[in-house]
């Protein structure tokens, strides 16, 4: 997605700002996507706007697929998982119509982009040509998130990545569930762990910091409830893998801050912090 407004962006700054975003949402949930943002767009020299575009259209992707990773789950579950979970048919239809009015929304924007500026930029320019010089910026790096994924190969290119992850979700699962020894009880397979990753992962969207609370709730419910796993079990697989990821999110954004700022220096660039990245670069302004 970066690629099309910077081809030159750095693997280093994109991962790095993408361990922020997880490291920050662990303290305060949801403020990770806007750092992720701000530090990705202080650190390659694009616009806050462009990356707040580029943010919302990942995640309208990242619910796309969680929605058809539920529905995959569904047909890999022996029972009925609408039955068994009785608030997930009501929260897929949700996010189908969230995901539905967002793209619909960003289609339009598009479409009009001419007579949204024509319409609104031409009359704040009667009162203050700053203002409407310093929205028109704003309205076109937006454009720019909003388009950042542009021609059939990268559409193509990032579906497959995004199968790739969730399906990396999953094996992690598998592979988690045989370090606990559930196979010791229990015959474990991988749609039993697509099921479990696809399920848990509406504990880590619930705003709560780094899931806490609602990933552990809702691993031991689908321990529990959909493969009959003890209450003790349930609670251990769902205090350790969550405590693992939250050491490890955290680690790696204090790692990336100081060596990417490093990198900085080293270019002659700006080092940055959790305040300086809401400063306004003077092409913003």
């Amino acid at each position: 997605m970066i690629n099309s407004m910077k081809p030159d962006a750095k693997i280093t700054n994109l991962f790095g700002a993408t361990m922020i975003g997880y490291g920050v949402n662990c303290i305060i949930p949801r403020l990770g996507e806007v750092y992720r943002g701000l530090f990705l767009g202080k650190w390659e020299g694009l616009s806050r706007s462009s990356m707040l575009g580029t943010i919302i259209v990942e995640r309208i992707i990242d619910v796309i697929m969680l929605i058809i990773a539920v529905i995959i789950s569904i047909y890999v579950y022996s029972g009925d998982l609408f039955k068994e979970v009785v608030w997930l048919k009501s929260t897929l239809y949700a996010a189908s119509i969230l995901s539905a009015g967002l793209i619909i929304f960003i289609i339009l924007f598009l479409i009009w982009k001419k007579a949204f500026s024509d319409l609104v930029i031409k009359k704040i320019l009667n009162f203050s040509p700053k203002l409407a010089e310093r929205i028109n910026k704003i309205f076109h790096t937006l454009l720019d998130g909003f388009s950042s994924i542009k021609g059939t190969k990268n559409w193509v290119f990032t579906c497959l990545i995004s199968a790739v992850i969730i399906t990396i979700y999953a094996l992690t699962t598998y592979t988690g569930l045989y370090m606990f020894r559930f196979d010791k009880t229990h015959l474990i397979t991988f749609g039993m762990a697509w099921v479990i990753s696809t399920i848990t992962s509406f504990g880590v969207i619930i705003p709560t910091p780094g899931g806490t609370g609602s990933y552990h709730a809702i691993s031991i419910f689908v321990l529990v409830e959909l493969f009959s796993y003890d209450l003790e079990s349930a609670a251990a697989y769902a205090i350790l893998t969550h405590f693992i990821s939250y050491v490890v999110f955290l680690s790696f954004a204090l790692f990336f801050i100081i060596l990417i700022n490093k990198l900085q220096k080293k270019r002659g660039a700006n080092s940055e912090n959790f305040l300086s990245v809401f400063k306004l670069d003077s092409e913003e302004k």
